[in-house]
């Protein structure tokens, strides 16, 4: 079976670029035998940037770029001339990708809107040439700053879709073929467990050229939220949805122990999606007249809107539409930072290991060119160099 084109998990080794050395020049020419100090600064070190870009869907561009190294500045040199600054590098994501530190798994930034721009590693800066050091008493000064060190970090990154509504459920729940049903996305269906291996988003129009986003992801099962099946891959994609859709079979043995069963594997990976809007909807009830309905109706969960359907005939699918929708735009679920304060969680370092092993990406990715190494002491310098008393 060929592995799927969706990636939506990597770990990169970061490097930005050192900052250029200040020079010592001292000028010299013809007439002018004390020329004083001219030597020019460095330039500063390339910065590592994340930036979103609408026009990817995965991290698969990253899976086979796994060190992503800056430039460094370029030294100053006479007449006051400048180094040239190191080329920043910029790390293309999809809109929703969160960045966590691969060694203590810190919560670093995330980005959701196209065009979005954020500093991961910031460049070093260039060191002073011995110009600026020119005083009344020290007319010759034969020393200047050596450029900033560079920063380097192994990052980890996470793809977190963008939706409006999650569908949760356990396998052959019947959640892409609602999907397929309710908008024009095409996932793949069948009578067997797992038929979803990778998350599918839809757009489902609603009255008034109105629509939202809805997200398919693979079924879960009892123990996801410690890596049995593909639960502990997936759920993540639902961290940032607006609203969960439970999806249960109306031939389930005990619709209300299966529903507690998916929210409690919710509540072990993260206990903050428990404060999101949910609604539940008893799927394949074409099997069902109205009187088996109303016999079901008293022993679903309490507390939660509900509704039966049936992607088949089409049954309860308008009447699932508009609770949806009503729900979308409650205003509990309109405030602000509550998406982002699931999905920002740090990671436990424990569960980060575990994390890292079942993605595949627990090796060592520390990167060390031999040919830029230098001496140590080219990165020592004195932190009062840096005062701004020592700056034009």
């Amino acid at each position: 079976m060929p592995e799927s084109n969706f990636v939506d998990y990597v770990k990169i080794y970061c490097r930005s670029g050192k900052g250029g050395r200040g020079s010592t020049h001292m000028r010299r020419a013809k007439y002018i035998p004390n020329g004083g100090p001219d030597g020019g600064d460095g330039g500063r070190g390339g910065d590592i940037i994340l930036r979103a870009n609408r026009n990817y869907w995965t991290l698969l561009h990253l899976k086979y770029e796994r060190h992503i190294l800056a430039g460094h500045g370029e030294s100053g040199s006479k007449n006051r001339s400048f180094g040239k600054d190191g080329e920043d590098k910029v790390i293309e994501v999809p809109c929703g990708t969160v960045a966590y530190n691969a060694e203590t798994g810190e919560y670093l930034c995330d980005v959701t809107e196209h065009g979005q721009e954020v500093v991961l590693l910031k460049g070093g800066r260039g060191g002073l040439g011995n110009w600026h050091f020119k005083t009344a008493t020290r007319q010759a000064p034969r020393f200047a700053q050596p450029g900033e060190p560079m920063q380097e970090m192994t990052i980890v990154l996470e793809l977190k879709l963008l939706a409006d509504v999650g569908l949760v459920g356990f396998p052959n729940a019947g959640k892409s073929t609602l999907l397929s049903t309710v908008s024009a996305a095409r996932p793949k269906i069948a009578n067997y467990p797992f038929t979803t291996l990778e998350p599918n988003l839809g757009i489902v129009s609603y009255r008034d050229g109105k629509s939202f986003v809805m997200a398919d992801i693979p079924g879960i099962i009892e123990g996801a939220s410690q890596g049995k099946g593909l639960g502990l891959r997936f759920l993540r994609h639902i961290e940032r949805n607006s609203l969960l859709l439970f999806m249960v079979p109306a031939d389930s043995d005990d619709i209300a122990r299966e529903y507690e069963i998916l929210l409690n594997e919710l509540r072990t990976f993260n206990p903050e999606m428990l404060d999101k809007q949910r609604v539940l909807a008893v799927t394949k009830s074409d099997m069902l007249d109205q009187e088996l309905m109303d016999e079901i109706e008293p022993s679903l969960p309490q507390g939660i809107p509900h509704v039966f359907i049936s992607s088949v005939t089409g049954l309860g699918i308008n009447a699932l539409k508009d609770l949806l929708w009503t729900e979308l735009n409650k205003e509990s679920n309109k405030i602000e930072g509550k998406i982002e304060s699931i999905a920002h969680r740090p990671k436990d370092i424990g569960f980060l290991q575990q994390e890292l092993k079942e993605e595949g990406e627990d090796e060592d990715l520390t990167y060390i060119d031999e040919d830029e190494v230098e001496d140590l002491e080219d990165f020592e310098y004195e932190e009062e160099d840096w005062e701004e008393e020592d700056k034009p």
